[in-house]
């Protein structure tokens, strides 16, 4: 029977795609080193996993389509401890960053508006304007120039009457850019100008290396009818699964609009808010100590690549992922080869090819993302793995 058209437009996932090759692997005794998903290997703190065991309810029933109160409350709070002034009326919970892109995209746009986007981006947003059947308008930045953004001018020269917003994601996923106070401030120019949203996934926000801090478009002044924030509780505090996040907003109305869906949802998973409310509770040493291990991990990666003959790498600024140009013809037939044609010492290494991070695919062909969520030890196993991976196959 026919699928819509529209599924088959869609993408899979090039960080997940190539999941089965990698399960017959390890079922075949090949042990995986998965740098292909941001899953960290850190622990999730204390007070959350106490809460999750603690919970003693006779019934998991449905919660408030909002969030739970204590939990907006919590977010209030700590958005006032980095400078922005955000009340708990002023918060979505969501399942995820995920389902808060999405519900932007439904809000802000109709379907063929336009929303503007740096590139390489975080594959799934491709997915999430699809099915909000929103068009992705790309700026492209380069391996070269360590993905610094292109002069913001070329951004502002894709506004069209069909633009609604654009789309930021600093600390970036998947090159580490962050985007410094004056390109925010630039782009918040630019956004009022046009009379557009800017809406920004900083889930990453606490990972910025080599001593930066990043500064929330929350805390800038005069501009609050246009920032929508995206967050997210999954790497803040290292629990992917528990699916909470967060749509924040000082406009009134984009808040109104976006209960509409978050009611037609019914509610955000109730046993992973209990995990968030007591993950604000963990103490600020926490995310300061993972911060430290990232960026050791980040200096690992960087020199361990950079030594292997025909690799180009960026440099992260901060999150932790970084995008790798590789010595091979194709990387969506390299990683294949890694996880279906070759071992070295039982091992092999899983990868995400580049080429769904871009609009035209073509620009990442030859690139993968690595996400460097294992500790140095396994880098450097799985780099050297690759390495012999890249001779092996530039052999075949």
């Amino acid at each position: 029977m026919k699928m819509s058209e529209r599924i088959g437009r869609f993408q899979a996932s090039p960080i997940r795609r190539l999941a089965p090759y990698a399960i017959a692997a390890e079922k075949n005794g090949t042990h995986v080193y998965h740098l292909n998903i941001g899953q960290p290997d850190i622990r999730s703190p204390e007070e959350s996993i106490v809460a999750i065991r603690a919970w003693n309810k006779p019934l998991v029933a449905y919660g408030e389509s909002q969030g739970k109160e204590e939990l907006r409350n919590a977010f209030s709070e700590y958005y006032k401890g980095i400078g922005a002034d955000v009340e708990p009326s002023e918060i979505v919970i969501t399942t995820g960053g995920s389902e808060a892109l999405m519900f932007a995209f439904m809000v802000l746009c109709d379907p063929g508006d336009e929303i503007i986007i740096s590139e390489p981006y975080y594959t799934n947003v491709h997915t999430f304007a699809g099915i909000a059947e929103v068009n992705l308008v790309p700026v492209t930045s380069v391996i070269e120039n360590n993905f610094a953004l292109p002069p913001l001018s070329e951004m502002e020269k894709k506004i069209t009457p069909k633009t609604r917003a654009i789309l930021l994601n600093s600390p970036n996923n998947p090159t580490g850019y962050v985007y410094s106070d004056e390109e925010l401030k630039t782009l918040l120019d630019m956004c009022k100008r046009h009379d557009i949203f800017l809406i920004c996934d900083e889930v990453y926000r606490e990972y910025c290396f080599d001593g930066a801090s990043y500064t929330s478009v929350l805390t800038f002044k005069g501009y609050e009818d246009r920032v929508v924030v995206v967050d997210s509780c999954s790497k803040r505090f290292s629990m992917c699964g528990i699916r909470v996040g967060a749509l924040v907003s000082h406009n009134e109305a984009f808040i109104t609009e976006t209960m509409k869906l978050a009611q037609a949802r019914l509610c955000p998973p109730i046993i992973g808010q209990e995990a968030a409310i007591a993950g604000f509770k963990t103490p600020p040493e926490y995310v300061a100590s993972v911060r430290e291990e990232y960026q050791k991990r980040r200096d690992c990666i960087v020199e361990c690549l950079n030594a292997i003959p025909g690799v180009k790498t960026s440099r992260p600024k901060g999150a932790f992922y970084l995008v790798a140009e590789l010595p091979v013809d194709d990387c969506d037939r390299f990683a294949l080869f890694l996880l279906k044609d070759f071992t070295y010492k039982g091992s092999t290494v899983m990868i995400a090819p580049a080429a769904g991070f871009y609009e035209n695919e073509i620009i990442g062909k030859k690139q993968c993302r690595i996400a460097y969520v294992l500790n140095c030890d396994d880098l450097k196993a799985a780099v050297e793995c690759l390495k012999a991976g890249l001779e092996a196959y530039n052999k075949q």
